[in-house]
């Protein structure tokens, strides 16, 4: 779900209202537990067994948390954090853990959000950084997308002098499946504002967060 925000839109209060999130589905628990033993048993599985008896429970409350942030609101997950402050230096928060899912295969993106922004007179609580990028990771998911919304996202808020962001991830439907290719990872940016016009300033950036991709 990509974010679509009026140009207009000039207040946290009317951006935070026009990032809506998607209603509950009209999908029972039952329904969804039902699919799992459908799949079980085309995959040639009983899942009456006694190991596969509570699969499908598991399954679909696995695949609700994962995909929590569908329902997650941006209001309350920044619950006010946004501060007026006369700051106009970089703010970066590095090394942010991202767990996601390939909305291809519904396997698992693992990896790390880089993200920075120069204040333009607002600053964001510091944990909200992650914490948004934590609801847009929770969804169904391509990398390029998410990398857009977490910028996108911290640009319409702010209003900042500029937004980057970088994520560096290992995908499990490359490594698990397909071509099978084990200590792959996929670097995928945004830059926004001074960080795309200024190449020093970019450059700085990236300085700041170099380093050996790892993901233990």
């Amino acid at each position: 779900m990509t974010l679509s925000i009026s140009p207009e839109l000039t207040s946290a209060e009317q951006v935070l209202s026009s990032l809506a999130t998607q209603a509950k589905p009209k999908v029972t628990d039952a329904e969804m537990m039902q699919a799992v033993r459908t799949l079980l048993i085309g995959l040639g599985e009983d899942p009456d067994r006694e190991g596969l008896k509570d699969t499908p429970k598991r399954v679909m409350k696995a695949l609700q948390f994962l995909t929590k942030g569908y329902h997650e609101s941006l209001d309350e997950l920044l619950n006010g954090a946004v501060f007026t402050e006369d700051a106009n230096e970089m703010v970066l928060v590095r090394d942010i853990d991202i767990f996601s899912s390939c909305e291809h295969h519904i396997l698992p993106i693992i990896g790390r959000a880089h993200v920075a922004y120069i204040p333009n007179g607002k600053v964001i609580g510091l944990s909200k950084v992650a914490r948004i990028c934590e609801m847009y990771a929770r969804r169904l998911q391509v990398q390029e997308r998410l990398t857009f919304q977490i910028a996108d996202a911290l640009q319409r808020l702010l209003k900042p002098q500029g937004v980057a962001v970088v994520i560096e991830a290992t995908h499990m439907c490359m490594v698990m499946r397909g071509v099978q290719k084990p200590g792959s990872w996929t670097v995928t940016s945004a830059m926004q504002g001074v960080f795309a016009d200024d190449a020093r300033t970019r450059e700085e950036f990236m300085n700041l967060i170099r380093h050996k991709p790892r993901f233990s």
